[in-house]
């Protein structure tokens, strides 16, 4: 497969996004080719086709189906309760994880914001001795 093959299957793979971008880069720094990108965009119908969103839509649908799938019974009544079991230590364990890093966000945030202050009353003493040393001023 040739370098051209290659590019333009990866940028497919990204989407119409991609070869957008990828036209813009070309009109920025070498005019001609973002032209020529344009031109072909145009010509191969990548500008107005709607294949990558549908076969986007199909994939996400089979992923839906799949995840269907996986929450339906299966007859053996042990393997169902041990997949309901796990089921829910996952979601638990997940919440658990969450808010953790939630109080980790919060940890972080007020840390910054003290050091914030204490920069701040930091820079402020100095203006209050010297304005305290000129005697007269108000």
């Amino acid at each position: 497969m040739s370098w051209l093959r290659r590019a333009e299957a990866w940028l497919d793979d990204k989407g119409k996004g991609a070869w957008i971008a990828a036209m813009v880069l070309g009109f920025v720094f070498v005019w001609p080719v973002g032209l020529a990108l344009l031109a072909y965009m145009i010509w191969s119908k990548r500008m107005f086709s709607r294949h990558n969103c549908q076969a986007r839509r199909q994939e996400f649908m089979q992923r839906h189906h799949a995840m269907h799938q996986a929450f339906r019974p299966s007859g053996n009544s042990a393997f169902d309760s041990y997949k309901t079991e796990t089921l829910k230590r996952l979601e638990d364990e997940q919440q658990a994880f969450e808010s953790f890093l939630q109080r980790l966000r919060d940890a972080k945030d007020k840390s910054e914001f003290d050091a914030f202050m204490e920069d701040r009353s930091k820079a402020a003493r100095p203006a209050e001795a010297e304005a305290a040393n000129r005697p007269g001023e108000y």
